[in-house]
């Protein structure tokens, strides 16, 4: 029998490409100096063909779609109607899910949070970790309260014992915690190497499609915020989802941006306290609270989240520079955009923008990147420039193009809605949204066609 040779291949960490030689700019996504170092066992094609040939291995049929037979996803509750949203309505047994994001931000507690309701709803669960001790566990499960249920925890890396006791036990969910400390002695890496940490992933995604096991797993993010390991790591799992926020802040962002059972723009909202992860049901009243009244550059705006409507509030300062050049900064949307649509009021309305400081933010920490914010930021930055405030009931929405037209934006009758729910009495939208919105009771629709008419509205 041929002997396995082991040689180096070189995998590119921000997508996975292989190459057999080190090379400056990866091949697949161009990023440079990517390429890292990762020895493998190969045996040749010949060799593989003849212990193919000679195992008689049976070559599968070929099925039509209408031979296959259809199945339902199986899901469980995971006692989080927030976790439940962002997976699609549940936890889908067999699913493998990749959870990420920055130390500390909450993604151990979540998931401990998740296994006590499923173990106390009659689940079979199994917490393995392999960065904390059982007793560190143990001292963060008590500021969550009481346990019950049939929850078991190891601490354990090595994933031939891992695999042994998933195969011995009928559990229906694990956690692993996190991907990048495991190791399988038959990998010559060390734990948390591309081939490390692909070899993991590939065992645990066996294991959950065999053995019908909701796996999730955490994985480190890079500075980048995206998860450390090749890109292949995502493409592999069923679900990833990230953990988004400031440590500083108490409020936590789930999001999904890839699911195979469900959608990828769903959000969940959570706020942090000394017991844990609590659900933010109504995100939109959170986010508004505290604003200012009558004060200008204050706008409140509606973005949508997958199904979920938010109000947010987009505040803009503008003031005379004392630079030559005038700064210009912003917080929670693309900076390209902000400096567009200044571009675009000083075209088209002749306001000497070039002369001023603009800074611009999203209150309550929240990242934007919809179109549909781009009225509320025009209208923000006209009134702070003419230091004009703007009714606090008053909604605003809607894409600017270059000329300075209002374009129409998705799901119009939704937001409009929830600015009903929250007491807001006007409403400036696109005036091509009107007929996709129903008359509203409670609520004054103004349709504008571009940002002209939009100003003239705030004023009257």
């Amino acid at each position: 029998m041929a002997k396995n040779k082991k040689v180096s291949m070189f995998f590119c960490k921000e997508c996975g490409t292989e190459s057999t030689k080190w090379l400056g700019q990866c091949p697949g996504c161009k990023a440079w100096n990517t390429l890292v170092e990762a020895p493998v066992y190969s045996t040749s094609y010949s060799q593989v063909g003849r212990q193919s040939v000679s195992a008689g291995f049976a070559v599968p049929k070929a099925l039509r779609l209408d031979e296959i037979a259809s199945q339902s996803e199986e899901r469980m509750d995971s006692g989080s109607k927030e976790l439940n949203r962002v997976l699609g309505g549940g936890i889908v047994k067999g699913s493998l899910v990749l959870v990420g994001g920055d130390p500390g931000i909450g993604k151990s507690t979540l998931l401990l949070q998740t296994c006590k309701h499923l173990a106390q709803a009659g689940q079979d669960v199994l917490y393995i970790s392999g960065e904390e001790s059982l007793s560190q566990i143990k001292l963060r499960a008590d500021r969550m309260g009481q346990f019950s249920g049939n929850l078991t925890f190891l601490a354990e890396t090595n994933l031939d014992v891992i695999e042994t006791k998933l195969q011995s036990e009928k559990l229906q969910v694990v956690i692993i915690d996190s991907i990048q400390t495991m190791f399988k002695e038959s990998v010559s890496s060390a734990p948390g190497s591309i081939t490390q940490v692909r070899e993991a992933t590939s065992v645990m995604l066996r294991l959950a499609k065999g053995l019908n096991i909701a796996i999730f797993i955490v994985g480190h993010v890079t500075k980048e915020g995206t998860v450390a390991g090749p890109r292949m790591l995502e493409h592999m799992v069923d679900t990833v989802l990230y953990f988004e926020g400031e440590r500083t802040v108490a409020y936590r962002i789930l999001r999904a941006v890839k699911n195979r059972f469900g959608s990828t723009n769903e959000i969940g909202v959570f706020e942090m306290d000394e017991t844990g992860l609590v659900e933010v049901e109504n995100p939109s009243e959170m986010l508004l609270n505290g604003r200012p009244e009558d004060t200008s550059g204050s706008v409140v705006t509606c973005s949508m989240e997958g199904s979920r409507p938010i109000l947010l509030e987009v505040q803009a300062l503008v003031c005379r520079t004392n630079f030559g050049m005038p700064r210009r900064t912003s917080a929670g949307m693309d900076y390209n955009r902000v400096n567009l649509l200044l571009a675009v009021l000083e075209k088209r309305m002749g306001m000497p923008f070039g002369q001023c400081d603009a800074y611009i933010n999203v209150a309550g920490g929240m990242k934007i990147s919809e179109p549909s914010l781009d009225l509320a930021i025009v209208i923000a930055l006209v009134s702070s420039f003419n230091d004009y405030p703007i009714d606090s009931k008053t909604l605003v929405f809607g894409e600017v193009g270059l000329t300075g037209e209002v374009r129409a934006v998705n799901m119009a009758e939704r937001r409009v809605d929830e600015a009903i729910k929250l007491g807001f009495t006007t409403c400036i939208l696109p005036k091509v949204c009107l007929k996709r919105v129903k008359n509203k009771e409670g609520i004054k629709l103004i349709g504008v066609e571009n940002i002209a008419q939009a100003i003239r509205a705030i004023k009257e």
